[in-house]
C-alpha cells in the first residue's frame, strides 16, 4: 500500500461527501425535514425512526414501564409458598442454596426461612394468587400475565437495576427507552419519543435513581429519556423569562440554528444535529407539557379511578394518569419509577406502605387505557430489578425482620400489547428461590419487548466502536413465545 492511501482528503466517506463535496450537509437535510414537519398538524408523526423497522407487523405500538425501583419481595406479592409455614425459624437447606451468593448484609448470618408474612387469594376466573395487600391488583388480575419466573445475575441494586434497564451491569449502554426511540421515532411532533416520571415520595427516599437508567449511552443524547420534574416546573429552564415575547424566542432560535449549521460544517459532529433538534423540540414543549399536566381538565371519575393520591402532584397515581395522557399523545416509551422497595427490615410495615402507594393505580392505569382502546396497542410492564430471599434478615420472627436481596427468582407482570391476559407463566421450588419451570432471563424480556414492537432482537444493532451492539447483547436471549397473543 502507499502513503497516498491513508490520505484524508481521500478517504471520501458518505459524511465527507455529503458535507464536502455536495455542499449539503446532515444538519442541512435535517433541517429540511424539521421544516416540512413544522407544517404538519400538531400531534402527527414527525420523526421516523430507521428506515428498516418495524421488522415485522408490531403487536404494541408504545410501552408503559411501571418500574419499582428497589426489589419488590415476590414471596410476600405474587409467589405464594405455603408450604414455608413448616420451615418457619428452620435453616434454608444446602440443596436449595446451592452455595449462592448473598449479600454481605446477610452472609454471616443464618438462613434461618421466614415465611411470608401476608395471606394471599387466587383470582378472577385465571386463579392467579396475588397478595391481601393489593386487592386492586386481585381485581385486574384477569387482565395481567404474571411471569413468576424472572431471573436476573447482579445481586445489588446499581448494576442490577442497569442490566435490568440496559442489559448490561455497567453503565455506559443505552437503556431499553432509548432503543425503542432510536428505532421508532416518534408519533407526536411536540412532544419527546422517551419520557421519564419520578415518584415525589411522602417520606425521604434514599434509594438512588441515576440518570443512566434512562440515558442513551452510545446513541446520540437525543434518544435519552426526558425526565418531567415532579415540582411545579416538570422541565426546567422551559418556560420563557418574564417580558420575552414569543416572536422574539423564535428569532433566537433562528439565530442559534445558523451558528450551530456553519459548526457543524466545519466539524461534522452528529450531536450538533441534535441540539438543533432539540432547542426545537423545546420550543414546542413550551406549549405541550404545560398542557400535558394540567389535569384540570380530567373529570372527578378519573381521579375516583386512580385514587385520593391521584390529586398530589408528583404522586406515583398522578404520574399514572400522566402515563395515561402521554400514550394518548402517541408518546412512544413512557417510564415511572417508584423508590423505596428496598426492605431489609420493617417489611410489613414498608411493603404494604409501597403497595398503599401504587396498587390502585396501577390496575386503574391498565382499566383505564382499555376503557379507552387503548390497552390493545400498549404494552405494560410492572417489575423491579430482582426479588428477595426467603431467609429473614435480622430476626426472621421479628416485626422489624426484613428480606435480603435475590436475583435467581422474581416475579413481574405484563398487560396488553399483544400479551396473554389472565395468564401465569413459570415457576419456582417450593421456598422461591430458584426458578423451577419455564425461566425467563432478563435478555429474555428486553427480546419480547423488541419483538411485541415490531422489531427482532438480533438484527436491531447500532455500531459503536467497531462492534455492532445490541439491546439483548452476546449472550443467548429468546423472545418468550408462549405469553403472546
Amino acid at each position: 500500500m502507499t502513503t497516498a492511501a491513508f490520505d484524508p482528503e481521500l478517504d471520501v466517506t458518505r459524511r465527507y461527501f455529503l458535507g464536502r463535496c455536495t455542499g449539503i450537509s446532515l444538519g442541512a437535510m435535517s433541517l429540511g425535514l424539521l421544516e416540512q414537519a413544522n407544517g404538519r398538524a400538531a400531534g402527527s408523526a414527525s420523526r421516523s425512526g430507521l428506515p428498516e423497522l418495524p421488522h415485522f407487523a408490531p403487536k404494541a405500538k408504545q410501552v408503559v414501564f411501571l418500574t419499582q425501583s428497589g426489589g419488590p419481595s415476590q414471596i410476600e406479592l405474587y409467589d405464594e409458598k405455603p408450604g414455608l409455614m413448616n420451615w418457619a425459624g428452620k435453616e434454608l437447606p444446602e440443596s436449595v442454596r446451592q452455595g449462592q451468593r448473598l449479600t454481605t448484609m446477610t452472609a454471616k448470618q443464618k438462613q434461618l426461612v421466614m415465611p411470608a408474612r401476608t395471606r394471599f387469594s387466587r383470582c378472577g376466573n385465571s386463579g392467579a394468587t396475588v397478595s391481601e395487600w393489593l386487592p386492586h391488583i386481585q381485581e385486574a388480575a384477569d387482565e395481567l400475565c404474571f411471569v413468576k419466573s424472572m431471573r436476573t445475575d447482579e445481586i445489588n441494586h446499581a448494576p442490577a437495576m442497569t442490566k435490568f434497564l440496559t442489559g448490561h451491569q455497567l453503565a455506559g449502554r443505552p437503556s431499553m427507552g432509548a432503543w425503542v426511540s432510536y428505532g421508532l421515532g416518534s408519533e407526536n411532533r411536540n412532544l419527546p419519543d422517551y419520557l421519564v416520571l419520578i415518584s415525589k415520595m411522602k417520606r425521604p427516599s434514599d434509594q438512588p435513581l441515576y440518570d443512566h437508567y434512562w440515558g442513551s449511552g452510545f446513541l446520540p443524547s437525543r434518544f435519552q429519556g426526558v425526565k418531567l420534574r415532579n415540582a411545579k416546573e416538570p422541565v426546567l429552564y422551559l418556560r420563557d423569562p418574564d417580558g420575552l415575547p414569543r416572536e422574539l424566542r423564535r428569532g433566537m432560535l433562528d439565530g442559534l440554528r445558523e451558528l450551530n449549521q456553519q459548526k457543524f460544517e466545519q466539524a461534522h459532529d452528529p450531536e450538533i444535529t441534535t441540539r438543533i433538534n432539540q432547542y426545537e423540540m423545546a420550543y414546542r414543549m413550551q406549549t405541550s407539557i404545560p398542557e400535558l399536566t394540567d389535569l384540570s381538565d380530567e373529570p372527578e371519575s378519573v381521579f375516583e379511578l386512580y385514587g385520593p393520591d391521584s390529586r398530589r402532584p408528583g404522586s406515583y397515581a398522578a404520574n399514572c394518569i400522566l402515563a395515561r395522557r402521554l400514550i394518548e399523545r402517541g408518546v412512544r416509551f413512557v417510564q415511572l419509577f417508584h423508590p423505596d422497595w428496598d426492605h431489609h427490615s420493617r417489611l410489613t410495615s414498608w411493603c404494604i406502605a409501597r403497595c398503599r402507594d401504587t396498587d390502585q393505580a396501577s390496575a386503574a392505569l391498565v382499566k383505564d387505557l382499555k376503557q379507552r382502546g387503548l390497552l390493545d396497542e400498549t404494552l405494560v410492564l410492572w417489575g423491579g430489578e430482582f426479588g428477595r430471599g426467603v431467609a429473614g434478615q435480622g430476626e426472621w420472627n421479628s416485626p422489624d425482620g426484613g428480606r435480603d436481596h435475590h436475583p435467581r427468582c422474581f416475579t413481574m407482570w405484563m398487560a396488553g400489547g399483544g400479551v396473554k391476559s389472565g395468564l401465569t407463566y413459570g415457576a419456582t421450588d417450593e421456598f422461591s428461590y430458584n426458578v423451577v419451570e419455564k425461566p425467563v432471563h432478563v435478555r429474555d424480556l428486553h427480546a419480547t419487548v423488541l419483538h411485541l414492537l415490531g422489531i427482532d432482537h438480533e438484527r436491531f444493532t447500532h455500531r459503536f466502536q467497531g462492534l455492532d451492539f445490541r439491546l439483548t447483547g452476546v449472550e443467548s436471549s429468546r423472545v418468550v413465545h408462549d405469553i403472546l397473543v
